[in-house]
């Protein structure tokens, strides 16, 4: 397929102003800047729509293999301008524009981040989306449109206040509305027999309504669906109720549906919380598989072509019930032998693990299982009983053990393949998390390391390190990022090494102005700027972050003339709401920023921020501005990551431990070109199973005895000195992540930083390596790994 038909700056105009008075019902002269963006939306989307149609009719007529992507997330950000950028339009859309008195960058800030996603993971998914239609890969992304997504983070002294997201209280440009297509999902009930067969008789049913999103790909030659399931009531309102003066009980069939779509990952500390997760991920996987195999028997009538035609990735262990929902069709609805449906749905499912934290790996006791979903639970329970006929396990690798139905193990057993996310994580999977499973399903385990869409990460994030890019090596590296080697025949040159200097010095300066205007707080962009981002957890080790602040801020005070090089330390991320410990860490890192920033010793030396609400759009003012990406999580615990790619490209260099990706980073960009620290994921294993190994840690450590005695003598919140003794205690006598046994070493690191970033020439070279070095990191390269390996399926342009 050609790319998107060009369109002429008039051809722009008339499509704006037409759907400025049409669409949205403005004259030029009454419109606001929402009325513009809406309008501006419109006409682009207008544009997405042919490729999107012609892709479309292209996979009809190919009758090729499908891709079904099935993720609770989609971290997708604004779509304006990753679509402006795919097609070619910014400058376009940005002159017809001005014309008006407009600005294409108020337009742009002006849409509000999808709040369909929460880190890592949905971000993940996002990009497979942009790079399954730049590759031409016919696929649908399948989640939930929630209204409120994860929350809307904001702090009250220094601590997090979540609040609902309300990005869907103005009408979404971009979707499609399709009432046509809505599914019954059924809960509860009972399991009846008739004539020898089973028959669920649900006690609640719900539907589940499809909002679609074009996706399109670099340079609009393609573009894919993300098709979102709503949550509708079947009775929509109880009349009678109502005209008996029941109000509020007339009104309750559409609340109770509605709160399967209302936020992503609620609460679990309750049964009802418990039970609503376990609905979502079933209401999810159920719409979608429905949705699948009625557009399959559209095109075919016989049902076991399934895994020729089809290929269902499930996106970690939320949609694991993928496997005994599509038995379920098969057996019950379509009369299919329970043998047969078996063997269908294992050569048409794949499973991708990001995690190997055993707790992470969800489980759902048998009695909610059974209740909430009583005909899945009698088709799990002879899953698992053909599982352990086949293999003849142990009791501790069946699927239903200790009365939990383990949801990893279902996902690993019902798929044809499984995958992680990084060389490590994959080997660590067959050693550790699934390393019993491995034995009895040799082969099955296999790597596809994760990868990003360099269109948004750094065409989109990064325009100024973009034009140096392309003045150097050339236009259309973003589809081919492998080129960016090419970078290094540079190395030598000293205005290439001042090109990307000046691009990097004012991304910081726009980052640091934007910083003012949304919280007044004032930074200094000659200062490093010095960036974690991401999910607030223990093993992501922030932590251990802001324990360096403290032993940074209490060494400049000792000696404020040692030639300290000048720091903005940066965080962001969320926790969620009922982890207590991250939340815990959250609180010190504000109040070790409120005392840090106000020392007038220290504030030209060392600043602490931490802007509320990372989400996309700050991650793409971020990121570029960042001179040291923190990606220190304990050895063996992180998958992948994906941020500590997007840094790399966009010229930060990195600190970090033999963890997730950063292995394949360092490899890529070169040893000398990536601060290493801390202990080996063998040794982090051994050492977190040695008897008393915070405290001697601890204790073999002066700096970080001083850092621990601050905290517990209340000096970095005097207001409550006894607020962090918990997570003093903590620190002492547990430590599960090993923030103790490696914060010597980090500190180590962190002075060949500061010792590197003072040699200007030095850290330059390192930058330039590191960009040329990260190419393997786009997920176009990741999506052909899958293609080829994973779903057999090929592209279609």
């Amino acid at each position: 397929m050609n790319a998107v038909t060009p369109i002429t700056a008039d051809e722009l105009r008339e499509t704006i102003n037409r759907h400025l008075t049409y669409t949205i019902g403005k004259d030029k002269a009454h419109a606001s800047l929402y009325d513009w963006r809406m309008a501006v939306s419109h006409a682009v989307r207008d544009l997405i729509v042919d490729s999107w149609f012609a892709a479309t009719r292209r996979t009809y007529e190919a009758q090729g293999k499908r891709v079904y992507y099935l993720s609770m997330e989609f971290l997708i950000g604004r779509i304006l301008d990753d679509a402006l950028v795919n097609l070619g339009l910014h400058d376009q859309i940005s002159a017809v524009l001005a014309d008006e008195g407009v600005a294409l960058d108020d337009v742009i800030a002006d849409e509000p981040d999808a709040a369909l996603g929460n880190g890592g993971l949905g971000r993940l998914a996002a990009c497979f989306l942009e790079s399954l239609a730049t590759l031409g890969c016919p696929a649908h992304g399948y989640g939930i449109r929630y209204e409120h997504g994860l929350f809307r983070q904001r702090f009250a002294a220094g601590q997090q206040i979540e609040t609902p997201e309300d990005w869907l209280t103005q009408p979404h440009p971009w979707e499609f509305e399709r009432p046509e297509a809505h599914y019954t999902i059924p809960f509860k009930g009972h399991v009846a027999q008739d004539n020898g067969k089973p028959v669920w008789h649900p006690a609640e049913t719900v539907l589940a309504r499809a909002y679609d999103t074009p996706v399109v790909g670099w340079q609009g030659r393609w573009a894919n669906t993300l098709r979102l399931w709503g949550a509708h009531p079947t009775q929509l309102f109880d009349l009678e109720r109502f005209n008996s003066g029941d109000h509020t009980a007339a009104a309750a069939p559409e609340a109770l549906a509605r709160t399967l779509s209302r936020v992503l990952y609620p609460e679990d500390t309750t049964d009802s919380g418990k039970e609503l997760r376990l609905k979502q991920e079933f209401f999810l996987t159920s719409a979608a598989l429905q949705d699948i195999l009625r557009r399959f028997l559209s095109e075919y009538d016989d049902l076991a072509l399934l895994p020729e035609k089809i290929a269902i990735q499930m996106n970690d262990t939320h949609p694991a019930l993928a496997g005994p929902e599509l038995m379920r069709l098969l057996v019950d609805d379509h009369g299919m032998d329970f043998d047969t449906a078996r063997d269908i749905a294992g050569r048409t499912l794949n499973y991708t693990n990001h995690t190997l934290l055993p707790e992470a790996l969800e489980s759902w006791s048998t009695w909610l299982m059974g209740r909430v979903l009583p005909r899945h639970m009698q088709i799990i329970e002879a899953i698992d009983a053909a599982h352990a006929a086949a293999t003849d396990c142990a009791p501790h690798l069946r699927i239903v053990y200790h009365d939990q139905v383990h949801m990893g193990t279902l996902a690993f057993v019902m798929a044809g393949h499984v995958n992680g996310v990084s060389a490590l994580h994959t080997d660590l999977m067959k050693d550790t998390v699934f390393a019993d499973l491995h034995d009895l399903y040799p082969g099955r385990i296999l790597n596809q390391t994760n990868g990003v869409t360099p269109r948004r990460w750094m065409r989109l994030s990064n325009p100024r390190l973009s034009q140096v890019i392309t003045g150097q090596i050339g236009a259309g590296w973003e589809s081919d990022l492998d080129r960016l080697a090419q970078l290094r025949d540079g190395a030598g040159d000293p205005d290439l090494h001042s090109s990307l200097r000046a691009a990097k010095r004012q991304n910081k300066e726009t980052f640091a102005a934007w910083l003012r205007s949304e919280t007044g707080q004032v930074i200094n962009p000659d200062a490093m700027f010095d960036v974690q981002v991401k999910r607030i957890h223990e093993y992501k080790r922030q932590l251990m972050n802001i324990f360096e602040a403290i032993a940074r801020w209490q060494a400049i005070r000792r000696d404020p003339g040692a030639g300290w090089t000048p720091r903005v330390k940066i965080f962001g991320g969320k926790a969620a709401p009922g982890y207590h410990t991250a939340k815990q860490i959250i609180r010190l890192i504000n109040d070790v920023g409120r005392t840090i920033n106000n020392d007038p010793m220290t504030a030209h030396l060392l600043q602490i921020v931490y802007p509320a609400n990372y989400n996309v759009s700050m991650a793409q003012r971020l990121i570029p501005a960042a001179d040291l990406s923190e990606q220190i999580s304990t050895a063996g615990k992180e998958a992948s990551g994906t941020g500590n790619m997007k840094f790399t490209m966009n010229g930060a260099l990195t600190i970090g431990t033999l963890d997730g990706a950063n292995v394949e980073i360092r490899e890529h960009v070169g040893a000398d070109n990536f601060f290493l620290f801390g202990m080996t994921a063998a040794e982090a294993a051994a050492r977190a199973a040695t008897p008393d190994h915070a405290r001697s840690a601890i204790l073999a450590s002066n700096a970080l005895q001083d850092v621990l005695q601050a905290i517990a003598e209340g000096l970095l919140s005097p207001e409550n000195p006894n607020r962090y003794h918990g997570l003093v205690d903590h620190t002492w006598h547990h430590d599960p992540f090993l923030v103790a046994a490696d914060f010597d070493a980090y500190l180590a690191a962190q002075a060949e930083v500061d010792a590197t970033y003072r040699d200007t020439a030095k850290w330059d070279a390192m930058v330039l390596q590191n960009i040329a070095g990260s190419g393997f990191f786009s997920s176009d390269r990741t999506i052909k790994g899958y293609m080829a390996q994973v779903w057999d399926s090929r592209s279609l342009i």
